[in-house]
């Protein structure tokens, strides 16, 4: 690039920013910005405004970047986007607004991003999610909404995201996952819901997920869980994370988890690092090595139980016969007689 290219390129760029590849790349990080620039070249594909203080996102605030392929806004201090903020950027594919203090996200948050494939907002604030706040992310691909402070998720929050691929929930507030929250992600292949407080989940709520191969419920709050609750998972093949939650380490979850092993197209990956929270006299005993005495003690029951009726029973036959026969025996001859005449007639 020439002398004069390099002064015609700087002309063009906000002061703070470095303006590279034909105005191509646009680098504002680390520049102190309350604000977004208002010089940004329009021929600008990759805008990366990370690490500064911005704190509104107005109404189309992009609309002279319609180029725009990828948008950096992260570590900012964003907490208001006002509705069509992104609406001018019809190209862009990745949006990144993590480590800000985004709590809500209206309506008009996904207005214009339909081309969008990876939408990350890690480390915000949000709290709720309904089926209005990813209204019109069409192509979405990959969801990053990882340590946040999500506790409800209304059924159809994703229903518009298709093709989504990869969904991190992790580290958040959920305790209940509901049946027809993850409804229309077909081709979602990695559900990350690790170092939640789950500890309760319905039995449909994993069946619309036919692309599934990674299924992560580490370190939740799960004590048991119910057998079809995974059997429902159709797929080819789906690996499960289930290591750090408190189980209840009693026969019926040893039922459940010997199923669920016997399943060939369902993988428990660190079954053997399952540990039990209850009862108190297996605590931090590791589930296989005790699988197959939790059992047993029922067993036992069951089958002195069994016995002691069995024998309960055969006494009260013994003790019939026996008062028969000596009722029988104890009669007078006469009366014996009396009855053998009485039966001649």
């Amino acid at each position: 690039m020439t002398e004069a290219s390099i002064r015609s390129d700087s002309s063009k760029c906000e002061l703070g920013c470095d303006c590279r590849g034909d105005l191509k790349f646009t680098i504002c990080s680390r520049a102190f910005f309350t604000q977004l620039p208002s010089r940004v070249p329009a021929t600008t594909e990759l805008l990366d405004l990370s690490d500064n203080n911005i704190s509104v996102i107005p109404e189309r605030s992009f609309s002279k970047n319609r180029k725009l392929r990828i948008l950096l806004l992260q570590n900012n201090n964003i907490s208001v986007i006002e509705d069509g903020g992104f609406s001018q950027l019809e190209f862009l594919q990745k949006l990144d607004l993590s480590w800000n203090r985004i709590s809500t996200l209206t309506r008009g948050f996904s207005i214009g991003l339909t081309f969008l494939r990876e939408l990350q907002l890690a480390h915000n604030c949000l709290t709720s999610l309904d089926s209005q706040t990813f209204l019109h992310l069409d192509s979405l691909q990959r969801l990053n909404l990882t340590s946040n402070s999500i506790h409800t998720i209304q059924v159809r929050s994703f229903s518009s995201m298709s093709t989504l691929r990869q969904l991190h929930l992790e580290n958040n507030q959920l305790i209940s996952l509901k049946s027809g929250i993850f409804s229309m992600l077909r081709s979602l292949e990695v559900l990350n819901l690790a170092r939640n407080k789950v500890n309760d989940t319905e039995m449909g709520v994993f069946t619309p997920l036919t692309s599934m191969t990674l299924l992560n419920l580490a370190n939740n709050y799960l004590s048991t869980i119910y057998f079809k609750t995974f059997l429902n998972i159709h797929t080819y093949s789906t690996h499960i994370l289930l290591e750090g939650n408190p189980w209840n380490c009693d026969c019926d979850l040893q039922r459940v988890f010997r199923k669920l092993r016997s399943v060939h197209r369902l993988f428990l990956d660190d079954y053997d690092n399952l540990t039990c929270m209850e009862p108190p006299v297996l605590k931090d005993y590791r589930l296989m090595d005790v699988d197959t005495e939790l059992c047993l003690a029922e067993t036992v029951t069951v089958l002195i139980i069994t016995v002691t009726v069995v024998i309960t029973v055969l006494a009260a036959m013994l003790m019939g016969e026996r008062k028969r026969k000596k009722k029988k025996k104890g009669k007078h001859w006469t009366q014996q007689g009396e009855l053998s005449d009485e039966s001649d007639y």
